[in-house]
């Protein structure tokens, strides 16, 4: 007997077939027949909803939520089913018990996530990706869950606190090839990193992955080929080329995963160069997907913690100082004018681009300045958009919020990239980032307003 029908509802299977009305039966916790009249011991009317396949959201940062919420909030409630952690390479695990402060510290600055929160909530009762995937399979999650070994991770428990200021020697990238390994023999799906600018850690040093030459990524890239399966999923940086990717998949004869290509409208054909490239690599035979997003990216920041800039080289000074010595740093006049011509040329990809009419004070004690933009405060008082800014936030230590809508605000050429047949609709970061955006119902939103309201097909 089944234990459930769901009756009367519209099915959509996934496979691009059309909706059709049906009774669907589950027995086992699987999908035993979809037809009509169908029987069980519990039944639910789902006349007038729809019924689909799950969502898989393919880049998370779950990894250390997880422990302590087995729910995984909010993404089942957002129909996710399915959550890939261990994205970009920061993951939790492998770590030694003397790194966990430096890991945790990493995530705070690199993912948006609350240190305190952190402190009290991961379980450590792991050092090794085995011991860390055992116990998540003991403790149970309520959606499926699955894994990357992750390069930061991999490189601190080697390398130690070395990790994010040289390059691995021939003996540390053999260990590490090793843990990849490892990680793959224990159920990892396969290997993710970084090389993204706008990717820092603690006291403002990249994340260990960007120190990674290109010899490094061969050799852990290449531990796929001998395990036989995985994925290479990589954070791309302007300066890695898909040439060098699809180089690395011809040699491991595995998929790679690209993130994260999004519109830029200073830059408008960035995004669909890479594209095309990734389209031709494929035509090619080798196995490369860019990772897009449907929804725009905004975030909410303050300067306390501004990720919307840290990518920029100019910037960079000012990211391990704190207190007086950050505040006299964005106060220098040098310092605004390298950020000032760092923005007025082109980038490949940058989050910020110098668009201060996309940039708006939310939350601030003059009233005045609430809900406009930069763009309007700096032309009605005749001064430079970054001056206001930053002796805005400065006069009130620091603690303005504002709004930043960065990248895929250009809602055509997001069509196209959606209908871009080398392109993956993903890209929520859910588990990250919580001060800034959450994203993490985006496939609501594909189907809600890209599918539902505009019609597009995707």
């Amino acid at each position: 007997m089944n234990e459930l029908v769901i009756r009367n509802a519209s099915i959509l299977d996934g496979l691009g077939a059309a909706p059709f009305v049906a009774d669907l039966a589950v027995k086992d916790g699987k999908i035993a027949a979809i037809g009509k009249g169908l029987t069980g011991n519990d039944s639910i009317d789902a006349s007038g909803l729809c019924l689909m396949p799950g969502i898989i959201d393919n880049p998370t940062h779950y990894d250390a939520q997880i422990t302590w919420d087995p729910m995984v909030s909010p993404s089942p409630a957002l129909g996710v089913t399915t959550a890939i952690i261990g994205n970009c390479g920061f993951t939790i695990a492998p770590c030694r018990p003397a790194d966990r402060e430096l890991v945790m510290k990493n995530l705070t600055q690199v993912e948006g996530m609350s240190l305190e929160v952190l402190r009290q909530g991961i379980r450590w009762e792991f050092e090794t990706i085995p011991q860390y995937f055992d116990m998540l399979e003991r403790q149970g999650s309520a959606i499926n869950v699955a894994g990357f070994v992750g390069h930061s991770s991999v490189r601190t428990y080697v390398m130690g606190e070395d990790a994010p200021r040289r390059a691995a020697t021939p003996e540390e990238v053999a260990r590490m090839r090793e843990l990849v390994l490892e990680g793959m023999r224990a159920g990892a799906i396969g290997f993710a990193t970084s090389t993204s600018p706008a990717h820092n850690g603690h006291g403002g040093l990249p994340m260990p992955s960007r120190l990674a030459g290109e010899a490094e990524l061969r050799a852990l890239v290449g531990a796929l080929k001998d395990a036989g399966r995985g994925v290479f999923m990589l954070t791309k940086g302007g300066q890695t080329k898909i040439a060098f990717l699809e180089e690395l998949a011809a040699g491991c004869g595995r998929p790679v995963v690209i993130a994260a290509l999004l519109h830029n409208s200073t830059n408008p054909g960035a995004v669909f160069s890479d594209l095309e490239a990734i389209a031709q690599a494929n035509a090619r035979g080798h196995r490369l997907v860019g990772a897009i997003s449907c929804c725009p990216l905004s975030m909410d920041f303050t300067l306390h913690s501004p990720y919307t800039f840290e990518g920029l080289e100019s910037w960079q000074p000012a990211l391990p100082l704190k207190g007086a010595a950050y505040a006299q740093k964005l106060k220098e006049r040098s310092f605004r004018d390298a950020v000032r011509a760092e923005l007025s040329r082109p980038a490949h990809f940058r989050l910020f681009n110098g668009q201060w009419d996309q940039v708006e004070v939310v939350e601030s004690a003059r009233k005045d300045a609430e809900q406009r933009s930069i763009g309007a405060l700096a032309r009605a008082s005749g001064r430079d958009p970054l001056d206001v800014m930053l002796d805005l936030a400065l006069a009130e230590n620091l603690d303005t919020v504002f709004n930043a809508m960065l990248l895929n605000s250009d809602e055509p050429a997001v069509a196209e990239m959606l209908r871009h047949p080398a392109s993956l609709v993903s890209l929520s970061d859910a588990g990250a980032h919580l001060t800034f955006f959450n994203d993490a119902g985006f496939g609501l939103h594909l189907l809600g307003h890209w599918v539902r309201e505009r019609g597009d097909p995707t």
